[in-house]
């Protein structure tokens, strides 16, 4: 196995996975906010003492370190990006304000949608005082229907500059089918303002960025891009050079919301948001194509937010339909995977304008001040501090004891803020707590899985993150999928699905308008050259892209956004060829569009007398990682008395109160070990809680299975009679 680092930043806790010859060690240290390269060397420096090897040498003899940052979300959230300036075509200044008429409510979900004096505009990246339009036109065909006139540009680059200017995006109309013009401005503005007089100020065209249709997406994509590139430009690049201080030769991999990673040096701003969920996903693939699962519901509860995604048939590609960044539609290609305020430190509060309702999240304590049991300045009650008053976590094993919780913190914190203005007793308000959301999290996965037009009994559910464990069977009873699993590495999941991530470069590209079948004849095209032409151009930008790389491992694979004529509704498809050279090659991407239309929108939604047509080409050039093999272990017996730790009183919705509860410690545990619920099972980095009526066992690969009574004896009660039959 190659030597490699892999660090995910999270919200809380920033997680670190190495791998090291044939041995791994893990680390998880709370997020510094301040300064994320703080956390990300301690992470790596404890897996250093675990192995026994000197930092130095640890980062001399690693192949790849992979990273999985927060920077471009916390650069958004803070509005900390520099001052932009937008330079667009005269009489389209205000496209980035409209925002296709639907900005105000593109980030809300779906019940917030309609209420309107709840809704609010956020607040733009790019104000309108720092939009400029220049007289130009290039038409749909990318003919030049109005020159422009440098003279003009200079003007208007001058206006931006004397308002404080950083940094420049130019977004024109039509500049995909034509960046003539785009590509003038750059010139103008490089010639004006060099590196000498104004410092090195990024210029960022949306022909270069996102050469694909659509004004506003392409415009707020490049202007995401432009407003996060200086904040990931300085931290990253300061790391990078600690990190070369320190030993390590090679490139820095950014880990991109596509599901692959990047060096740094060939990675788009925009391209790093939500990384963290999406490395989870690919994790959860691997490791549920080695256990035989191929149709996956991925959970993920950390300390800030509850990730939710899908595996089917093995395949993680979902993406987004209006992909968002914040409250803004992007046009890039972005595994989906939804995230709501659900997490260890996650708030619970009284909304007094909803009649003294009980509410948990959005708003989350962090790792600074974190939780009130964190004891660090916190005051108000959240998720963690639930879980240790009603007794599954213990406040001297949480991260196997280096982190000592303040029980009375986090007693007083829930009775202060919750308890007492409710009229209720502690436990009672830490119960009710857990219950919401436990609700919240389960009625979110159940929700997701239906709307893509699955049941989610027809698949498993991973439960991985600090707090997925300790949650899995309080909102795992709302899924209703007949398995729950739990891993070993599950607090640091997602560093872990880090380390598998192939190097994989995405480009997209809209060409002109592809009619494959022609709503008059109802006959294939047979004008392959627009398709093939700008397969190849992608294809040798891949190729200059992937330099000082094995380019005989490179593999390509095409996605195709494709439309019935005179319909709106796009889908994506995973082309069966790479280029079309036959009247074979259209009927197969036909058919591949035909049936995934008809899994969406229904059988009888087709409509082939309006023709098809692709819109948009998404090539993707992939450099595959080694991935590790599972390690498998024999069955033993079912008895886990070995494990057993001890006893501690935990509160059961079931029982209505408190009851004594074995503790079993996680590492003690055998595979074909089964425990009955209630029980709590401590791992230095989780906690599992198995309520009562469910089933834990072990399994060969040493993952938790979780079963209802209902349905263990396909599970638990297998595994028992498996390890019986191996001893005997």
């Amino acid at each position: 196995m190659k030597n490699t680092v892999n660090v995910d930043i999270g919200g809380t806790f920033t997680d670190c996975y190495v791998t090291h010859g044939d041995r791994a060690a893990t680390s998880k240290v709370p997020t510094t906010r301040y300064n994320l390269s703080v956390g990300f060397n301690q992470a790596v420096v404890n897996c250093a003492r675990e192995l026994g090897v000197p930092m130095d040498q640890l980062l001399e003899d690693t192949e790849i370190i992979r990273y999985a940052t927060t920077l471009a979300m916390n650069a958004l959230l803070e509005h900390k990006g520099p001052k932009i300036g937008l330079i667009t075509t005269a009489g389209f200044e205000d496209t980035i304000f409209i925002g296709r008429g639907a900005q105000w409510h593109d980030a809300f979900p779906p019940e917030f949608k309609r209420d309107i004096p709840r809704s609010r505009r956020p607040e733009p990246l790019i104000p309108r005082r720092m939009v400029v339009g220049v007289r130009e036109r290039i038409d749909c065909f990318g003919q030049v229907v109005i020159p422009l006139r440098r003279e003009e540009v200079r003007r208007k680059l001058q206006q931006l500059v004397d308002k404080g200017a950083m940094g420049f995006v130019v977004s024109l109309l039509w500049s995909y089918a034509n960046p003539e013009h785009e590509e003038l401005i750059r010139e103008v503005i490089e010639q004006e303002y060099p590196d000498v007089f104004l410092g090195s100020m990024p210029i960022l065209l949306s022909s270069e960025v996102l050469p694909k249709k659509n004004e506003y997406q392409r415009s707020m994509t490049t202007i995401l891009d432009a407003y996060l590139h200086r904040a990931m430009a300085d931290e990253l690049t300061e790391l990078g050079n600690e990190l070369r201080d320190r030993g390590y030769r090679r490139s820095l991999y950014i880990v991109h919301n596509s599901g692959g990673c990047a060096t740094l040096q060939q990675t788009q701003a925009v391209k790093t948001f939500n990384a963290g969920p999406v490395a989870g996903l690919i994790g959860a693939a691997h490791v549920g194509k080695a256990c035989g699962y191929n149709n996956i519901i991925v959970s993920d509860m950390g300390g800030t937010s509850f990730d939710i995604g899908m595996v089917v048939d093995g395949s993680t590609h979902f993406y987004r339909d209006v992909p968002l960044i914040d409250w803004w539609r992007v046009g890039i290609s972005m595994i989906e995977t939804k995230s709501i305020g659900a997490g260890g430190g996650s708030i619970a509060w009284i909304d007094r304008e909803q009649g003294n309702r009980l509410e948990v999240g959005p708003r989350s304590a962090g790792s600074l001040p974190g939780p009130a049991c964190f004891d660090r300045g916190g005051e108000e009650p959240t998720v963690t501090d639930v879980d240790v008053v009603l007794g599954y976590v213990d406040p001297d094993y949480f991260l196997g004891g280096k982190l000592k919780l303040n029980k009375q913190k986090a007693v007083r914190a829930i009775r202060e803020r919750i308890a007492d203005p409710l009229g209720i007793s502690v436990e009672e308000a830490a119960a009710a707590i857990k219950r919401i959301v436990d609700g919240n999290m389960g009625n979110e996965v159940f929700k997701e899985t239906q709307l893509k037009g699955y049941d989610p009994r027809d698949f498993v559910l991973f439960a991985y993150g600090g707090g997925g464990p300790s949650h899995c069977c309080g909102y795992g009873q709302y899924v209703k999928t007949p398995k729950i699993l739990t891993f070993p590495q599950a607090s640091i999941f997602s560093a872990y699905g880090v380390s598998i991530m192939d190097v994989v470069h995405s480009y997209e590209e809209t060409p002109p308008l592809i009619r494959l079948l022609d709503a008059t004849t109802q006959q294939f095209s047979e004008d392959y050259a627009a398709f093939n032409d700008t397969v190849r151009e992608l294809q040798a930008r891949a190729l200059r892209d992937l330099r000082g790389l094995d380019k005989d491992q490179v593999v390509f694979e095409l996605d195709l956004d494709m439309r019935y004529g005179m319909q709106p509704n796009e889908s994506r498809i995973r082309s069966p060829r790479l280029t079309m050279n036959s009247k074979e090659d259209a009927q197969a991407i036909y058919e591949t569009f035909v049936n995934e239309y008809a899994r969406i929108y229904g059988p009888s939604s087709g409509y082939p007398q309006g023709g098809v047509e692709i819109l948009n080409l998404c090539l993707w050039a992939m450099v595959p990682a080694a991935k590790p093999e599972l390690p498998t272990y024999p069955l033993e017996g079912a008895d886990p008395s070995k494990a057993l730790k001890g006893t501690r009183a935990a509160y059961w919705d079931e029982y209505r109160g408190f009851r004594e509860t074995n503790v079993y410690t996680r590492e003690l545990l055998r595979p074909g070990n089964v425990i009955q619920g209630p029980a709590i099972i401590e791992a230095v980095d989780t906690t599992i809680v198995i309520s009562p009526g469910w089933t834990y066992s072990v399994d060969q690969f040493m993952a938790g299975l979780i079963e209802t009574a209902a349905t263990a004896g396909a599970g638990a009660a297998a595994v028992a009679g498996a390890a019986e039959s191996a001893r005997a």
